[in-house]
C-alpha cells in the first residue's frame, strides 16, 4: 500500500491511497499502526508533504553505483560508504530546492529511499528487510563545488531542502522488480539506471550502518544514485521516478 502524508483543512495527517482518495489514518503508521477513522478526503484536495519526517538523521550512500563512481574519478567502496544528511534538508513533493548562495554548482541525484520501521541495531543481513517499513523516492542535492572545497560532505550536502522525499511510501515494494531510477530536468532525462546495479544491496547497508548507530524508526537511508548526475538552475524542474514509487517533482529557486 502506498502511505502519504499530507495537509487538509490546515491540518496534518496520514492516509492511504485509494484511487482517487485518502484514506485518512488515526495517526502516524510508524507508531499508531494502520487504524482509520472513516474519513476519506479526495486525493485531489490534499497537499502532499513529506511522507515521512526522520526522528534523528538520514543516513546516505556514497558511489553506490560503479557508473556513478566512475564518473566522480574513482571506483566504487568496497564497503558501504557512509555520510548523513540532517532531517532539517528534508523537503517534500512541490517543495522548492533553494540553490544556496554559497555554491555555484548545485546537483542532483536521484536515489532509492529506505524507510526504516523498527530500531534496528547489530541486524544481520539476512534479516535487514524485516526492520524496512517501506521505500520511497528522494534526491540527494549536493553543492558539487562544496563538496570538493570541503574534501568531506556535511554541509555541501545538508542545506535545508537539500533532500527531497516523495511522493509516498510504499510497503510492498519489490526490490528485485526490475526498478529503474530516472531523473529528468525539465522533462529531458539526465539519469536512467535499474536499482539492480547497486554494488552494495540494501540488506548490506542496513547491517552495515546498524553495526555502527542505531536505526530509529522514520530514519531514512539513501542507497545511492546511478550516473548523469548534473547541475540544475534557478527555475527548473528536477523530478525523480522510480518504477512503482512514482515521480517526485521540484521546483529549484536561488537563496
Amino acid at each position: 500500500m502506498k502511505i502519504v502524508r499530507f495537509s487538509h483543512a490546515d491540518t496534518i495527517r496520514f492516509g492511504i491511497v485509494d484511487d482517487k482518495d485518502l484514506v485518512v489514518l488515526a495517526g502516524d503508521p510508524l507508531f499508531a499502526g494502520f487504524e482509520t477513522t472513516g474519513e476519506r478526503v479526495p486525493l485531489g484536495d490534499a497537499a502532499l508533504l513529506a511522507p515521512v519526517i526522520p526522528r534523528s538523521k538520514v543516513v546516505c550512500v556514497g558511489k553506490n553505483y560503479r557508473d556513478h563512481a566512475a564518473e566522480m574519478g574513482g571506483e566504487a567502496p568496497a564497503a558501504p560508504l557512509l555520510f548523513l544528511k540532517p532531517n532539517t534538508s528534508v523537503i517534500g513533493p512541490g517543495d522548492a530546492i533553494v540553490r544556496p548562495a554559497q555554491s555555484e554548482r548545485t546537483d542532483f541525484e536521484g536515489e532509492l529511499a529506505v524507510v526504516i520501521g523498527r530500531v534496528a541495531k547489530n541486524v544481520p543481513a539476512d534479516r535487514a528487510l524485516e526492520y524496512v517499513f517501506g521505500y520511497t523516492i528522494g534526491n540527494d542535492v549536493t553543492a558539487r563545488d562544496l563538496q570538493k572545497a570541503d574534501g568531506q560532505w556535511a554541509r555541501a550536502k545538508g542545506f535545508d531542502t537539500f533532500c527531497p522525499l516523495g511522493p509516498a511510501i510504499e510497503t510492498e515494494f519489490d526490490l528485485d522488480g526490475g526498478a529503474r531510477i530516472v531523473t529528468r530536468v525539465d522533462g529531458e532525462v539526465r539519469q536512467d539506471g535499474p536499482i539492480s546495479d547497486m554494488v552494495h544491496s540494501v540488506s548490506d547497508i542496513i547491517a552495515y550502518a546498524s553495526a555502527a548507530f542505531t536505526l530509529l524508526p522514520g530514519d531514512v537511508i539513501l542507497t545511492g544514485t546511478p550516473a548523469g548526475i548534473g547541475p540544475f538552475e534557478a527555475g527548473q524542474s528536477v523530478e525523480v521516478e522510480i518504477t512503482g514509487l512514482g515521480v517526485l517533482r521540484n521546483p529549484a529557486r536561488n537563496a
